[in-house]
């Protein structure tokens, strides 16, 4: 019977999917995760959390990039501004604004690096390294084109997205 016990406690304990660590999002679990490459060169892993482990674009969630590379944060940065670009955002003054800002937050990663942006319940983004806030960005229209890289219909991965949404490969 105490086995039995046990087996069942260890199962049980199991099948409940773990909480992780995510910066200002209470009770976040794993939606997905995949690689992003780049000419077949590994760039980062990326992956999405989100409360109860169901991400929806217009509440709180978290995508976290683990660095497999070194990278300078203006390259970051401009690169964003080009798939933000990509994604459809056609002005220059809101991309340069967005840019700069970027470009003063993005610290340059080496290879193990991790990276974390938050989509806050006010749609502002927060941004973090090592658990500790590193910059933040109070405009939506912000927060929605900078994800969008990732999860958004438009995205350059497709692949990666569909990981990240937990939708497989």
């Amino acid at each position: 019977m105490h086995r039995r016990l046990l087996l069942l406690s260890f199962a049980c304990l199991c099948a409940t999917p773990a909480l992780a660590e995510v910066p200002q999002l209470p009770g976040a679990q794993k939606v997905g995760a995949g690689r992003m490459t780049y000419l077949t060169l590994p760039v980062f892993d990326a992956t999405l959390y989100a409360p109860g482990g169901v991400y929806s674009a217009s509440k709180p969630f978290a995508l976290k990039l683990s660095y497999l590379r070194t990278l300078k944060g203006r390259d970051i940065a401009r690169n964003s501004v080009e798939q933000m670009r990509r994604q459809g955002i056609h002005s220059e003054t809101q991309l340069a604004a967005w840019g700069k800002d970027m470009a003063g937050i993005f610290p340059d990663v080496t290879k193990g690096a991790s990276l974390t942006g938050v989509r806050h319940a006010d749609g502002s983004t927060s941004f973090h390294r090592d658990g500790k806030v590193i910059g933040r960005v109070e405009d939506p229209a912000f927060g929605r084109a900078f994800f969008d890289i990732w999860l958004g219909a438009k995205t350059s991965q497709p692949v990666l997205r569909k990981q990240l949404l937990g939708m497989g490969a």
